[in-house]
């Protein structure tokens, strides 16, 4: 099997999800009191950078099978959808409200998307093109 050259996907993805994760701790260790917003909404947007670059990273390779990426990641984003919906529910239940809410529900979005993104890479990257 001939290896492709593909962008860096995966480990985008993950240095992404670090910085999410990073962006979480530093806010639940600083609840129920004043959260100084600085670095999570850093965090944060270099996260969301991340993702930007693995869609217009992905959106380049050429002959890559986007009917299979979509079939798996249609589902994983609806399950990461769902988690992300009960995380923010959670959230809100607990009483965060204000920019600390604003922040974990983007960090909530980034990690719906980029997650089922990163499933769909995974499994298109070895899914050859059916032959024409």
């Amino acid at each position: 099997m001939t290896a492709r050259k593909l962008p860096p996907v995966t480990e985008v993805a993950i240095a992404s999800m670090a910085l999410i994760v990073i962006g979480g701790i530093w806010i639940a260790s600083h609840l129920p009191h004043h959260v100084p917003l600085g670095p999570a909404v850093v965090l944060l947007a270099a996260s969301a950078l991340l993702v930007l670059f693995n869609v217009v990273a992905l959106r380049r390779v050429p002959d890559f099978n986007w009917a299979s990426f979509f079939a798996v990641a249609k589902w994983a984003g609806l399950a990461y959808a769902i988690t992300a919906g009960m995380l923010l529910y959670v959230f809100v239940k607990d009483g965060t409200s204000g920019g600390q809410l604003v922040v974990l529900t983007l960090s909530l979005v980034v990690y719906a998307i980029h997650v089922p993104l990163l499933i769909g890479f995974t499994v298109a990257r070895y899914d050859p093109l059916p032959s024409s």
